[in-house]
């Protein structure tokens, strides 16, 4: 004979069940994406999926707010317009940037081997002898990152299509019209995904504000403050470009861009070297009221968590790893939330 609270307790038990599938499964799909070399799918889905129902649930637009399936539409066809543009007006300019980045790498790496010749002879007689070591293994890493640009062509159109791809299928997400009664483990993955976009939200975009302070600061410092002293630091334009790239890459991507606007500097002369250091010092003492505000108050995430997450996931992922830690420890610590653990 069935126990006459059975019934209630298996109503109780199984949406936990099923919560607890749900999250699992997400977990599995998300370690795949790493080990499968799916991240860029995976970010441009959850962008494809924002910017569709940003359209959608613009009020500025008005009466003229477009339906889910026009605005996944716009979505869709965007990217492949400004491509064709791109092909069309500005193929050489794309081709001309990735030489420029190439012979970025190639002049750090001289200025990397000439750094005793650079500094005072005073100063450079007091730097270890180990250095040497250390110096030449910077130069052939920095010149063998040169070199992989020359191949950046076919893993390039592999990666843009891998996210556009993901664009389409964010997009439709939101384009097509959903199941109005789910089963209980679609509706609980919908719970995940929505969680997941939230933390991609939370970021992604609060770094990308970070990066772009960052890249503003140092376009007016390269390009306003060092020409008032008669000093002009080759590849400019590239290293603003690099410092707004790397800088969506929180913490990591800072610490990258200061030690190249720096050797940079000293490639010119060591003193323009020290002014770029302190210049990023500044700018730094302003990043982290920045972070403070945007990412730990949206996230509730400090800098040693995510240095942490990061440097972990790049030791086991490499460098999709150390982009993607941020994002699935925001999304873990948002399911913890929920659930009430932390």
């Amino acid at each position: 004979m069935t126990h006459p609270s059975a019934t209630p307790r298996t109503a109780r038990i199984l949406p936990r069940l099923v919560t607890a599938a749900a999250q699992v499964l997400a977990l599995l799909l998300c370690l795949l994406t790493l080990c499968c070399g799916l991240l860029p799918g995976l970010l441009a889905v959850c962008l494809g999926y924002m910017a569709t129902q940003a359209l959608t649930h613009n009020r500025r637009l008005g009466r003229f707010k477009p339906a889910p399936f026009w605005a996944a539409t716009v979505v869709i066809v965007l990217p492949l317009l400004a491509l064709a543009l791109v092909l069309a007006n500005a193929q050489g300019m794309l081709v001309g940037a990735v030489a420029q980045y190439e012979a970025l790498l190639h002049h750090l790496a001289r200025t990397v081997l000439e750094i005793r010749q650079k500094l005072p002879p005073n100063l450079a007689a007091h730097l270890p002898d180990e250095l040497i070591a250390a110096q030449a293994w910077l130069a052939s890493y920095l010149q063998s990152q040169a070199r992989a640009l020359t191949g950046w062509g076919s893993a390039g159109l592999q990666g843009g299509l891998l996210a556009y791809v993901g664009l389409v299928i964010g997009a439709l997400m939101v384009g097509t019209p959903a199941v109005g009664q789910p089963a209980p483990l679609r509706a609980a993955m919908r719970t995940r995904a929505a969680h997941f976009i939230q933390a991609f939200r939370q970021i992604v975009v609060a770094q990308f504000w970070i990066a772009a302070f960052n890249a503003v600061c140092t376009a007016l410092f390269l390009f306003a403050a060092l020409p008032l002293f008669d000093v002009f630091i080759p590849y400019s334009g590239m290293l603003v470009a690099l410092t707004f790239f790397a800088g969506l890459i929180p913490i990591v991507g800072n610490l990258l861009c200061n030690g190249v606007l720096t050797l940079a500097g000293v490639s010119v002369a060591p003193m323009v070297g020290l002014a770029c250091l302190m210049f990023l010092i500044a700018i730094h003492k302003f990043e982290y009221v920045i972070n403070a505000k945007v990412v730990g108050k949206r996230t509730g995430t400090s800098a040693w968590e995510l240095l942490t997450v990061m440097f972990v996931g790049e030791a086991i992922f490499g460098v999709a790893g150390l982009v993607a830690a941020p994002l699935y420890y925001a999304y873990v610590k948002r399911e913890l939330l929920e659930e009430g653990l932390v």
